[in-house]
């Protein structure tokens, strides 16, 4: 009976022993993870370390911390968040701060919560599909301090563009052609952007090559196939989007065009669009589109009635259905098209030039 009661009070012990190690490796643990926590969101640094930081419209707060922690403002974005949201100081505002590393997370969310804090001294512009860069550079230096000379020269840049081409892609060797007006023509996609009115070349520039890059990765798989296919380059299939562009307004027609220039291209016919003799007289379509009509033989590598192929880069700023034209073209036996300008803009199609002659004369000739 004694031994029964020695073990009975043995097996409670080691009950109550172990349920006070569970306690203890709980505190610890909970101990353990409070300082980790406390001390991420310490300030990076003891010494003052200031710095710009920006906050694009739009951004959500995982992102507005993942970059904070890559700059080196804060030390982990996972704790910021839990504290962020625990603390109530998720409504960051959009713009541009100046913030110290060696201020605690709490101090820095605190700070850009306070929309007094942020300079949003920004303007919008809008990029519309079929842009030349002299458009783009004209609707930027009119709101902003960047001026039109430093655009041309930094999209002119041969060394800032190959630096680019690690993170964009399509930015390729083959665009740095002699003949070229302007070498990042075709690659500054048509958006609604908004920039800081202080700002420079390089964040304009690059600001609408990531929105390039968002086409890009999207149809990247087109864009291989074709490459492959048809034997184009990047930088081909981009020059032909910008005069499908060009050319046509409803995503349709861009198919049946783009279908068309490339029956063209496969029987070795030249391209003689009108849009590229635009391009090569400087002059607009919209402005005055006879004027391209009438200088077919004006001498310029962008003149598609004198040269064979395609001209030597882009001629405007494509937007995606023309880029996904160009990708996903309508096939046809056509190797002619028209637009009735006079009229509602429709497209005619035909298969050859006595048929494209009668639509000519039927829907032009006034």
């Amino acid at each position: 009976m004694t031994k029964k009661i020695a073990k009975k009070r043995k097996r409670k012990l080691n009950i109550k022993n172990l349920l006070i190690l569970v306690v203890l490796v709980f505190l610890l643990a909970g101990g353990t993870s409070y300082f980790i926590y406390t001390d991420s969101l310490k300030p990076v640094s003891k010494d003052s370390m200031q710095a710009s930081f920006v906050i694009e419209s739009g951004q959500s707060m995982k992102t507005v911390l993942k970059n904070l922690r890559d700059e080196g403002f804060i030390k982990n974005d996972f704790t910021a968040l839990l504290f962020a949201k625990t603390s109530n100081l998720t409504s960051v505002k959009k713009g541009e701060y100046t913030l110290d590393k060696n201020w605690s997370t709490k101090q820095i969310l605190e700070y850009l919560n306070d929309s007094k804090s942020a300079n949003v001294n920004d303007t919008r512009i809008t990029i519309i599909e079929g842009d030349w860069a002299k458009h783009i550079a004209s609707k930027v230096t009119a709101t902003t301090n960047v001026s039109e000379d430093e655009l041309f020269a930094l999209w002119n840049n041969q060394d800032y563009i190959r630096s680019l081409m690690p993170k964009y892609p399509f930015l390729t060797e083959d665009i740095f052609n002699d003949n070229s007006r302007v070498y990042l023509e075709g690659y500054l996609f048509p958006n609604t952007y908004d920039f800081f009115q202080e700002t420079t070349a390089q964040d304009v520039t690059e600001k609408m090559l990531d929105q390039t890059l968002k086409i890009y990765d999207k149809y990247k798989a087109d864009f291989d196939r074709v490459s492959a296919e048809r034997g184009m380059s990047i930088h081909e299939l981009f020059t032909l989007a910008s005069i499908v562009q060009y050319e046509a307004s409803k995503a349709e027609d861009m198919k049946l065009i783009a279908g068309v220039f490339y029956n063209r291209l496969d029987t070795g016919m030249m391209l003689q669009s009108s849009v590229t003799v635009c391009y090569a007289i400087d002059i607009n379509k919209g402005d005055d589109w006879m004027k391209c009509e009438v200088n077919p033989s004006f001498d310029s590598p962008y003149n598609t009635y004198k040269y064979t192929g395609l001209p030597p880069g882009p001629i405007l700023n494509p937007g995606e259905a023309a880029i996904e034209a160009v990708l996903n073209p309508t096939s046809s036996k056509y190797y002619y098209f028209m637009a009735d300008v006079y009229g509602d803009g429709t497209v005619y199609y035909a298969e050859t030039y006595a048929e494209h002659q009668k639509n000519v004369n039927k829907y032009l000739k006034k």
